[in-house]
């Protein structure tokens, strides 16, 4: 009777080969143009190299045949893809490619499995393998985030600028606000000063020209004789 876990692993790989098998139309196009255009053969050496650690673990494992038979597709789909992209790839890109798909699906896989057969034994040969495979797959995956980065780097500082600037822009604009009103408030102040000292000279003027018209009123006016000829 199937387990639990045996029925989840084969949903699993069904999903897995499914998603190996997603670019086959974007091959078949290749194929039929007779030219990779720019497409970008890298996600398929790292899917290779990672396919085929995978499948090195799964060996390592007492319990690995899913793990195995999963891997080995994959391996077969992305051996497929890479060489299509090799055959149809410009020649100015092929060489660089090549020298590529030599180191990571050849030297690296090879210096793995010799490194964990030779320096280790037990089950640390598939810890050790497991942790690898952890890393690769999380590299692969993580790295179109690299394109992302810079961007989201540049977005936080830009709203961190934005964000000083607003605050200290509405500081600003509130001192000079409070700064206009005091200087508004003193000139009104002053005006007002000015306005007192006018009334003030105006009724002291007025005071000093009624005091003289009451000294006039005030004198004895002069005796108005006749001359009477006789």
């Amino acid at each position: 009777m199937a387990t639990p876990d045996f029925i989840v692993g084969i949903i699993g790989n069904i999903i897995s080969i499914l998603l190996c098998a997603s670019p086959v139309g974007m091959f078949w196009q290749v194929v039929k143009k007779k030219s990779a255009e720019n497409y970008n053969g890298l996600p398929y050496i790292s899917a290779l190299l990672c396919k085929s650690l995978w499948a090195f673990y799964g060996v390592l494992d007492p319990d690995g045949l899913l793990i195995v038979t999963v891997n080995c597709i994959g391996v077969a789909a992305q051996f497929t893809y890479v060489t299509l992209y090799l055959i149809y790839t410009p020649t100015d890109k092929k060489v660089k490619l090549v020298s590529l798909v030599a180191i990571l699906n050849i030297g690296l896989p090879a210096s793995v499995i010799m490194v964990t057969l030779l320096a280790f034994h037990g089950c640390v040969r598939q810890i050790f393998v497991g942790v690898l495979c952890a890393a690769v797959t999380v590299a692969m995956y993580a790295a179109p985030l690299l394109v992302m980065v810079p961007n989201a780097v540049g977005l936080v500082l830009g709203s961190t600028q934005l964000i000083f600037y607003l605050v200290y822009n509405s500081k600003s604009s509130s001192m000079l606000s409070l700064v206009t009103v005091e200087e508004g408030s003193s000139h009104l102040v002053k005006e007002g000063i000015k306005v007192q000292d006018s009334i003030e000279d105006n009724e002291e003027t007025i005071a000093k020209t009624k005091s003289l018209d009451d000294k006039g009123t005030s004198l004895p006016k002069p005796s108005m004789s006749r001359t009477t000829k006789h």
